[in-house]
């Protein structure tokens, strides 16, 4: 309790004085409040953390670029602990949504300035020689852009807030992140893997060996490694199909429960064309065959392992079953898909 009453002092009330200082645009009471905003953070409650968050994000328009970068995270720690990541996501999405179009702005003036090696924002000081090259906001954004991957994918983690973004907001963040990674060629992976979680997505899956197709619905899986996995908790598990079943733990590991554990492949992952559909991307690889995702399953060509688990550990993923599919009904769909290539 003492710790607690200290952290919340500290925290909400630097917190406070944060918000006036950012207001007024009073930079030197800012940095100061921050600092014991900082201070405070480290011993605040899990409750003190849900009421700092909301506040945090609704400043983030205010915060000049660059420490605005430092406060998205903070929100992100919030969120984390427990603040509400719908109230707080709009402004961390529309942040980084600006600090993708300036990281842009940044690549293509680089490039226009004599190109190079980029300069890595984690390691290297951005110094007036950058700023001079390609201009503060550029310089600010390609900094900072780190921290709102961060801060985005602390938001995305939640369900609420990727239905909540909608398919074309999410589709501009993606364009926009486009840009960037080929101009940096930097992959900017957790972002980009974030931004491309399916929720409530209709998936039909046959397997050929046994001629058996089954209707599913996918929400919250982060790779094709965690589908594999849940796909034959679901399938062999469940008794459908034959082959090597995942563990209790394998398959929670890959729903909700933390951390990892060794398993092994039951299934190769194929397109309706017979190319492969890698456990290392994401189910948007999974081709769209008259509205719906169409996956077909083969015998594993060879044996592969992995740790089982999820890409975001902090994202609850899940496979369901929803119907078996009709033997018409899958013949139909197999006679349409070609072996593997």
């Amino acid at each position: 309790m003492i710790f607690g009453r200290k952290g919340r002092e500290r925290l909400l009330d630097a917190l406070t004085g944060f918000e006036t200082a950012v207001r007024e645009q009073h930079a030197d009471r800012a940095e100061s409040a921050y600092q014991a905003m900082y201070r405070g953070f480290q011993q605040a409650t899990d409750e003190e953390a849900r009421q700092a968050g909301p506040r945090l994000a609704a400043l983030l328009p205010q915060v000049p670029p660059g420490p605005d970068g430092i406060i998205a995270v903070m929100t992100g720690a919030c969120v984390e602990r427990g603040a509400d990541a719908s109230r707080c996501a709009p402004y961390v999405l529309d942040g980084l949504a600006e600090a993708l179009d300036a990281a842009g702005e940044f690549c293509a003036a680089w490039a226009e300035s004599g190109g190079g090696d980029l300069p890595d924002p984690e390691a290297d000081a951005l110094d007036d020689a950058v700023l001079d090259r390609v201009g503060p906001r550029a310089a600010a954004a390609w900094w900072t852009l780190p921290q709102w991957e961060m801060a985005s994918v602390a938001m995305l983690n939640h369900a609420s807030v990727r239905t909540g973004a909608g398919a074309e907001r999410r589709t501009r963040l993606l364009d926009a992140l486009r840009v960037v990674q080929e101009g940096s060629g930097h992959e900017f992976k957790c972002l980009w893997y974030a931004l491309l979680v399916l929720d409530e997505e209709p998936l039909v899956v046959l397997h050929r060996p046994t001629g058996t197709g089954y209707a599913l619905r996918m929400s919250g899986i982060g790779d094709n490694f965690q589908l594999h996995s849940l796909l034959a908790d679901v399938l062999v598990g469940g008794g459908h199909v034959p082959g090597r079943a995942p563990s209790a733990q394998e398959a929670a590991v890959c729903r909700s429960a933390p951390g990892q554990v060794p398993t092994t492949g039951s299934f190769n992952l194929l397109a309706p064309d017979g190319t492969w559909v890698w456990n290392e991307g994401t189910p948007t690889d999974i081709p769209v065959v008259d509205g719906v995702r169409l996956l077909v399953l083969d015998p594993p060509p060879y044996e592969r392992g992995w740790p089982a688990g999820r890409f975001f550990p902090h994202m609850t993923g899940d496979l369901v079953l929803e119907r078996v599919l009709g033997e018409e009904e899958t013949r139909s769909l197999l006679a349409g898909c070609a072996a593997a290539e």
